[in-house]
């Protein structure tokens, strides 16, 4: 069933910007609808559910009659989150604007979608043994250049990601909260998506403030929510930057579709992916061995501010290697 979100305010070409911008985002459970004539919007209430009606404040007054599950008003002063009628501050991202309206709706969903329609999307894991390799790059332009073909959701386990600048500051809610989620039974689609960040097409977790966090989970435990976001969210691609999960790597490796390993030439590198061998066939993993391809990543020089160190790795040296490697590679399988 299509859930409707329309869009009614006083500027009409806000409302059509705000409707497309919802439109666009294909993990979003809604179709949006900008209307402009109160009589039509009236009309169409009464024939059709709308799920959500967000109102200028300039207008909210005149849809008392208007059918809606949730309404809040686009407001561009003083705003609030309360009950009845709770408003948003209109003159932000299209981003933060959807966050602050899918939280409101799951704080009390009529009957929430639990999953959207499609198939399963592919789960990508970066992991190595070795460090300093350029990973955590890699993943990230590996997301940038998936996202041109598919909706990219980029999850960071890494103990301390630091992706303050790349996220434009510290995020509200991060990882640690989707697995407060999980572990207390609440999860589901439509809550993860309040905490979902956007940067550029590529959707993201904000990483865990604390990496402790992640030390609450085990292993098999990550695997299954990653599962769960891959056959529920609507994504298709899954990147994961999977850090260094030492003695637990098998089991997250193994709940991945494909893997990335970038590796080095180096003789401490080289005893370092021995080591790893070694443990796969101690832990009865060899057949993970399949699912790795083990890459040589090109050496990057002059990364600059981090506030635009992705498109850097983008349209430089990693993005060109990330396109080639992607031809026939695992990303498009």
């Amino acid at each position: 069933m299509v859930k409707i979100l329309a869009v009614y305010d006083e500027d009409p070409l806000y409302a059509e910007r705000l409707a497309e911008y919802v439109n666009q985002r294909e993990t979003i459970p809604f179709t949006a609808m900008a209307f402009s004539d109160l009589e039509r919007l009236k009309a169409y209430g009464n024939e059709h559910e709308i799920e959500i009606l967000l109102a200028g404040e300039g207008v909210k007054n005149q849809t008392d009659q208007v059918r809606a599950g949730l309404k809040m008003v686009l407001c561009g002063g003083e705003f609030s989150m309360e009950k009845e009628n709770p408003s948003i501050y209109k003159y932000q991202s299209g981003d933060s604007i959807l966050r602050e309206v899918m939280t409101c709706y799951c704080a009390a969903p009529p009957e929430p979608a639990l999953a959207l329609a499609g198939a399963r999307g592919r789960i990508l894991g970066v992991y190595s043994p070795v460090n300093r390799c350029g990973k955590t790059a890699f993943a990230l332009t590996l997301a940038q250049v998936l996202s041109k073909n598919w909706p990219v959701l980029f999850i960071s386990l890494e103990e301390f990601a630091g992706f303050e600048a790349i996220l434009g500051g510290q995020a509200p809610r991060d990882l640690s909260d989707v697995l407060y989620l999980c572990r207390q039974g609440g999860f589901n689609w439509m809550k993860l998506r309040t905490i979902v960040c956007s940067v550029g097409q590529v959707d993201m977790i904000p990483p865990a403030a604390y990496g402790e966090d992640l030390d609450q989970m085990e292993p098999e435990e990550l695997a299954q929510v990653f599962g769960r976001i891959a056959g529920e969210s609507g994504y298709g691609r899954i990147v994961v930057d999977l850090g260094h999960m030492g003695r637990g790597s098998a089991a997250l490796l193994d709940g991945c579709d494909g893997v990335y390993m970038p590796v080095l030439k180096d003789p401490v590198s080289q005893a370092k992916i021995e080591a790893f061998d070694r443990y796969l066939g101690a832990a009865g993993a060899i057949s993970l061995k399949e699912k790795i391809q083990r890459i040589q990543l090109p050496v990057i020089r002059g990364y600059g501010r981090l506030d635009d160190y992705m498109e850097k790795l983008l349209w430089g040296e990693m993005g060109d290697f990330v396109r080639s490697l992607l031809e026939g590679g695992l990303g498009n399988g």
